[in-house]
């Protein structure tokens, strides 16, 4: 039984649909739009009623326009677009990833290890994570086969991490400590987060403020606000 036949009334997921091969492009092509197909080694047509999610580490779009990806597949699966931030851009996310990593590995090694020092927290919310959520996952496991103490501190990462040069702004937009978070409110915590998110959004779509307000799913005037009140009022202004 295929995969296609195993989903049939549920749901298929297809990780780095970006790396699939011109022919199976076809073939997926084929079963999207007629929902059939002939399973390998028969000779009969099938139906199937699945919902398919696909997920790819490279702009789709960018893909096609390099001729590495076939357009007609782009438009069939591009219905509904999910964009996952990089790991970068979501930095408080990292202490609750960082914890649910360390419980999963402490279970499977057997370590007695109960958490992480300020140090070692700090490290993790002031990386850049070029390789987003899998990094940070194979530096924690790295930090918990390594780890001597009761805690992982910065020590326990790979150099590469340990010795990333220290981002004050990112600090402070992340709460990476203690004092920063007990000395600023919310909101302005998370106005410097915010105003990235809004800065990435407007560049990816140069700056097109429509086509910006639509993905980042707020109306234009609510956006325009925003630009003036982080001076990022530039570039086009439909």
């Amino acid at each position: 039984m295929g995969r296609f036949m195993a989903a049939d009334g549920g749901t298929l997921f297809l990780d780095e649909i970006n790396s699939a091969s011109p022919a199976m492009q076809v073939k997926l092509l084929r079963v999207l739009q007629e929902r059939a197909f002939e399973p390998v080694g028969a000779n009969e047509t099938r139906t199937v009623d699945v919902r398919v999610i696909l997920a790819s580490n490279v702009d789709l779009a960018q893909l096609v326009a390099a001729q590495g990806f076939r357009q007609d597949l782009y438009y069939r699966i591009n219905v509904v677009n999910i964009r996952l931030p990089n790991l970068r851009e979501r930095l408080s996310d990292i202490p609750l990833l960082a914890n649910y990593f360390l419980k999963k590995f402490v279970q499977e090694t057997g370590r007695e290890i109960v958490g992480f020092t300020d140090a070692a927290m700090a490290a993790l919310q002031r990386h850049n994570w070029p390789g987003n959520v899998r990094e940070l996952e194979n530096a924690i496991e790295r930090a918990v086969v390594l780890c001597r103490r009761p805690q992982i501190d910065e020590a326990d990462f790979p150099d590469t991490l340990s010795t990333t040069p220290h981002n004050p702004t990112a600090a402070t937009a992340a709460g990476s400590s203690d004092t920063v978070e007990q000395a600023l409110p919310l909101a302005v915590a998370l106005e410097e987060p915010e105003r990235r998110i809004i800065e990435t959004a407007l560049k990816r779509n140069s700056y097109n403020r429509q086509a910006t307000a639509a993905e980042l799913d707020i109306n234009r005037t609510t956006l325009y606000k925003k630009m003036r009140k982080y001076q990022l009022d530039v570039g086009e202004s439909n």
